[in-house]
């Protein structure tokens, strides 16, 4: 069946040895059930991040353990489980704490990438004997490169804009190549019980929550007037550390009158006076021609200091033409060919030539 999508099997005495993180999805499920045809020694480890419950008293990760057993039992795969709960909150979650009370959006996922995945998984795998790690991830690698999945909507590349090319000579991407419809006809084929799981949303590990709900028992309240541009109160919000540049909804004004079929964006953030910006539809101060990142993570570095290149600021964007421009200290400032709406510090800008990931960096 495999080699209908172009896999094909190993052609070595002693079979590698990959460790295949697996979630309770169907993407690493198919991923690991790939690796064992083509002739891998294939090992399941399921990652604990999280150990609270949710809203309705429900520990997410042990439903999704219990799919990981049934997959592995079905796969005939030995399969582990790995607590990382403590390095989770110390490196990724008290970070996206701090971005937020700082007033800008931080990325969970291309943190959780960069701190967890393959960060203490891959020192973990290594440790175990795995000669690489594998992940449901929609993208590939060429010799050390970062490259696009071939499934255009389901792309993850951005969020691996992170990794080195040392990481990734030891990762192993098995649907990248394929499409998502592809990837479930498989886990359908092969009778695995994921096969028609719901993906994932939400906070990376954390699961599906009311964002603002959730983040209050961390952040608490901080309320403050929502002003329009020329000054007038429309509202009061909870705190600015729940609202990001561009959004739309939960922002409790829509009965207002306005132009725009009553929309309202949000448009800026005075952190010192506490005040949210709002427009009424969308108005020239959400767009911007240039961003500054920092601390730029190149996976393949430019000869030159000023280049052309696309770019994304956030995931699912369609690349956007731009000049990048090299600066001190690792920092990179991107001039886009057309003015980009509502560009979020905290996010992460991550440039690309043609299907290549170049590398990526946190907007400022």
């Amino acid at each position: 069946m495999f080699a209908k999508y172009g896999f094909e099997k190993l052609n070595c005495k002693t079979p590698p040895t990959v460790v295949v993180g697996m979630s309770g999805g169907v993407d690493s499920s198919v991923a690991a059930a790939i690796l064992k045809w083509q002739g891998y020694n294939v090992i399941g480890l399921f990652m604990k991040n999280w150990d609270e419950q949710d809203a309705g008293g429900v520990c997410t990760s042990e439903a999704d353990f219990a799919d990981v057993k049934r997959v592995s039992e079905a796969l005939e795969i030995p399969y582990y489980t790995v607590n990382f709960s403590k390095q989770y909150m110390d490196n990724v979650f008290k970070m996206f704490l701090d971005g937020l009370e700082r007033g800008v959006t931080p990325n969970p996922d291309v943190l959780c990438n960069r701190e967890i995945k393959f960060g203490p998984f891959l020192d973990y795998a290594t440790k175990i004997g795995a000669d690489y790690i594998a992940t449901g991830h929609y993208c590939r690698v060429n010799n050390g490169i970062l490259m696009k999945g071939s499934d255009e909507s389901k792309d993850q590349s951005y969020f691996l804009c992170g990794l080195s090319q040392k990481q990734l000579s030891r990762v192993l991407f098995p649907v990248g190549g394929l499409l998502k419809e592809q990837v479930r006809e498989i886990a359908a084929k092969l009778n695995l019980v994921t096969a028609q799981k719901k993906d994932s949303t939400g906070i990376c590990f954390i699961g599906e929550r009311k964002f603002r709900d959730f983040m209050k028992g961390y952040l608490g309240n901080k309320p403050g007037e929502i002003r329009t541009l020329d000054g007038k109160t429309v509202g009061k919000h909870d705190g600015l550390m729940y609202y990001t540049l561009g959004q739309r909804k939960g922002l409790g004004i829509g009965g207002m009158k306005g132009t725009d079929e009553n929309r309202w964006f949000v448009v800026s953030k005075d952190l010192q006076n506490n005040i949210l910006y709002v427009n009424n539809g969308e108005c020239p101060e959400m767009f911007t021609e240039q961003l500054t990142a920092r601390d730029f993570n190149w996976i393949v570095k430019p000869n030159e200091k000023k280049f052309k290149c696309t770019a994304k600021t956030r995931y699912r964007q369609p690349d956007q033409k731009c000049e990048a421009e090299v600066l001190e200290k690792d920092l990179l400032r991107v001039k886009f060919d057309k003015p980009q709406r509502a560009v979020t510090p905290g996010q992460w800008v991550v440039l690309y030539d043609g299907d290549k990931c170049l590398g990526g960096g946190e907007i400022i």
